[in-house]
């Protein structure tokens, strides 16, 4: 197993360039007699000129595969869906949304946090090759999801992988802590001290 068992944990990442912060509590919880992982942050930041303010909770299996998250803007806006940790999906109303089905992991616009749910999840070697995955992509402008093929490497486990975008041009090597979160997201974001 390259990563320890996580305890509650605090951590905060500031974007490289303009104003911003994220900061995350992630603990184990049980949830009426499940394990669960509970991730809940607070993202303040910007793109194209345009600020945002947003908070998120995600609940994951202890498997590290994502069973429901909420996210919201601070002027209102809200998106919530269900999984049942296979990538199938439904909204809070129950109503299947099989365009995302194969979706395991979600990925949100301003958060380096959502890429160590795919390396949590996994726990590659470098014999395994590269994972080639199907997100759920919540881009903060609009809120409306869509799928995002992304592939992960192992570089050296538990302290190195990389991520490469399916669709265009950009890899980027990330570190990773003892927890297998993202240390530092080289051009984007970057941890700080708590």
């Amino acid at each position: 197993m390259a990563f320890r068992p996580l305890l509650p944990t605090t951590v905060r990442w500031r974007p490289m360039e303009g104003d911003g912060l994220e900061h995350l509590t992630i603990a184990p919880i049980d949830n009426a007699g499940a394990a669960v992982i509970r991730a809940a942050g607070i993202i303040i930041g910007g793109r194209g000129g345009t600020p945002y303010g947003v908070s998120y909770r995600i609940d994951c299996s202890a498997g590290w595969a994502v069973l429901s998250f909420s996210v919201e803007t601070t002027d209102g806006c809200r998106l919530a869906l269900i999984s049942d940790g296979k990538g199938h999906w439904r909204t809070e109303d129950g109503v299947a949304l099989p365009q995302f089905d194969g979706c395991i992991d979600i990925d949100l616009h301003g958060s380096p946090f959502t890429n160590s749910l795919p390396i949590r999840r996994l726990e590659m070697t470098p014999q395994d090759g590269t994972a080639k995955l199907s997100m759920l992509y919540i881009p903060f402008d609009t809120f409306e999801p869509v799928r995002d093929g992304q592939h992960y490497t192992c570089i050296v486990p538990g302290k190195l992988y990389r991520y490469a975008a399916e669709d265009r041009d950009f890899t980027v090597d990330l570190p990773v802590d003892e927890d297998g979160l993202v240390i530092d997201y080289p051009i984007y974001f970057r941890r700080v001290t708590v």
